[in-house]
């Protein structure tokens, strides 16, 4: 694969395309042969990211048999071997084939792409509720990195902040491996209770707790948080393991929701350990 943002350079070129580009632009070098075989893995993976950064950082790819001195110049002894270069200076560096998502956790430090600046923006609008922005960023950044983590979790936080639930209880059921599989699982019976509200299966049950859960997850789809919490610290109070324990993980997905730079959620934490212990 070849584009505007993959170049292979030489041991004539170098300082052109690699040192002197790196004044303005950074450029990452994909030390590189013909038989090896982790090489075969890594390219086509860096070569995917350069393409999808768009102009954000260079991809530099040097053949070792090809051009000696400049593995022997930068002490290349085990290929494939990357180095990003910045301001004409090397400033990270690996060897070895890396999966996916360490790679873009690598060039993210050197040279965030469209995909990871419409990340951050989203994870900033989460922080200030302001679900609708956030939900359009996330979709933004999960076009270029359709399976990100981060992505994935952010949309359906954005979307619970809305009150809609169908579309993130699909996403939390088929979340992918990853640091945010944790918190994915925290969220998902907050998904699942607002899924079963819209199919009109909550509170068909003559019980007064029944009605005010199904109260409490009815403020939730409508997106007021802190009254959908009131309502279930309330039963709590009455009943710690109603729904067999499904009010308290609820209120705990609520409050990743809310999240933890919320000044409420030490709070209503704090409510909670008192009615639970």
């Amino acid at each position: 694969m070849r584009s505007d943002f993959i170049v292979n350079v030489s041991e004539e070129d170098f300082e052109a395309e690699v040192i002197n580009f790196s004044q303005n632009v950074p450029v990452v070098v994909d030390f590189w042969a013909s038989w090896c075989v982790p090489c075969k893995v890594l390219s086509p993976i860096l070569e995917k990211l350069a393409n999808e950064a768009n102009g954000t950082f260079r991809l530099a790819k040097v053949d070792v048999d090809e051009n000696p001195k400049l593995a022997l110049r930068f002490n290349v002894r085990n290929i494939p071997a990357v180095k990003a270069f910045n301001q004409g200076q090397v400033v990270s560096e690996f060897s070895g084939a890396l999966p996916e998502p360490r790679l873009r956790e690598f060039i993210s430090r050197l040279a965030p792409s469209p995909s990871d600046i419409s990340l951050e923006k989203g994870l900033a609008m989460l922080k200030v509720h302001q679900w609708a922005s956030a939900e359009e960023a996330f979709r933004t950044s999960l076009e270029t990195a359709p399976e990100h983590p981060a992505g994935l979790l952010g949309l359906a936080k954005s979307l619970l902040g809305q009150g809609y639930g169908q579309e993130p209880a699909q996403i939390l059921r088929n979340f992918p491996a990853s640091h945010e599989f944790n918190t994915g699982e925290i969220l998902r019976p907050l998904a699942e209770a607002m899924v079963l509200y819209d199919q009109g299966l909550l509170g068909e049950k003559d019980d007064p707790l029944e009605a005010a859960y199904k109260n409490s997850i009815r403020l939730a789809t409508r997106g007021n948080i802190l009254a959908a919490l009131d309502g279930l610290l309330d039963i709590l109070r009455q009943n710690k393991r109603f729904h067999d324990g499904g009010a308290r993980q609820v209120v705990l997905g609520l409050l990743e929701l809310l999240g933890e730079q919320d000044p409420q959620t030490r709070a209503y934490r704090s409510e909670l350990a008192s009615i639970l212990f």
